[in-house]
Formats: structure tokens, sequence, C-alpha cells
């Protein structure tokens, strides 16, 4: 596997992009996340987008950070909030999303980011378990599905 800063709006980004969207209608029963991103948002150094790549060269997972400092949906100065990660379904267990959850981490800590956020729903058991073995801690609700009874938010100490 090959993992590498990709725009996000990249072509694969947005292909993966399309696949996530969904998933998220199949689980949650709606049209998607409808938190508003911008390109610009992941661009280095107040943020990074990756895309890991089969030896085919086929996009397979993906996952960005973005700068975030304090604001009315909760974040605080310093965060950095993952974004996008996903793992086609014929390559998950292979340890892709743990890879570039590790490389995000890694980036943002060098931007001087003091710690990663990010918010899933609880109809996404895998990734809470991912988080919860990385050492994410449930926090107080921020973000756009800060009111959902379904969202769940997480926090790491850079």
């Amino acid at each position: 596997m090959n993992i590498r800063p990709v725009p996000f709006d990249h072509p694969d980004a947005v292909k993966l992009n399309d696949q996530v969207q969904a998933e998220y209608a199949v689980r949650y029963g709606d049209g998607g996340d409808e938190t508003h991103l911008d390109p610009a948002m992941f661009a280095p150094p107040s943020g990074l987008y990756l895309i890991a790549y089969d030896d085919s060269e086929s996009p397979v997972a993906t996952g960005g950070w973005r700068s975030q400092e304090t604001n009315p949906e909760g974040y605080l100065d310093g965060d950095a909030e993952l974004k996008r990660m996903f793992v086609v379904p014929q390559a998950r267990g292979l340890g892709l999303a743990r890879r570039i959850l590790a490389a995000l981490e890694e980036d943002a800590r060098a931007a001087g980011r003091l710690r990663m956020v990010l918010e899933t729903g609880d109809k996404q058991p895998e990734a809470i378990a991912l988080y919860a073995s990385s050492g994410y801690e449930l926090c107080p609700k921020f973000g756009y599905y800060r009111d959902s009874p379904l969202s769940r938010c997480f926090a790491k100490a850079l």
C-alpha cells in the first residue's frame, strides 16, 4: 500500500467521498454527512488529506485533518479535526485506517496542533472501536452534529 497526500478535491478523493457518503446513507437512512468541507481546509500547513492506494493504484482508503480554533460549534484552540476516514469494503481489515490515522496524528502534531478531535456516529461501531483502541476518549460534543443523539465525539491529546 502506498499512502500519499492529495488535495481534497482530487478525483480519487471525490470518488472515495462519494462512497463514504453512500455508506452513511445506508447506515443512517439520510443523504450523508452535511458538514461543510472546503478543499482549502485540508491544505498544508493547516490540514492534510491522505489516500491509500493498492498495488494496482486503486484508491482504497482515505482520511484527513483540518485545523480548528475555539468557536461556537465547540472546538478549542489548537484542535485538529479528523474527517472522512474511510476504507473501501474489500480493503477492510488490513490496518489501513490505523496507518492513515497515525500519519494524520503525526502531521497534525508537527503542525503544532494540540489535540485531535473527531465526530462519528453510534451506527459506526468499527470506527468507535478503532478510535478507542488508538487512545481516543469521549469528549463534549462539537461540530455540525453536536446536537444529534446519534453523534459521538472523541478527542486525543497530541
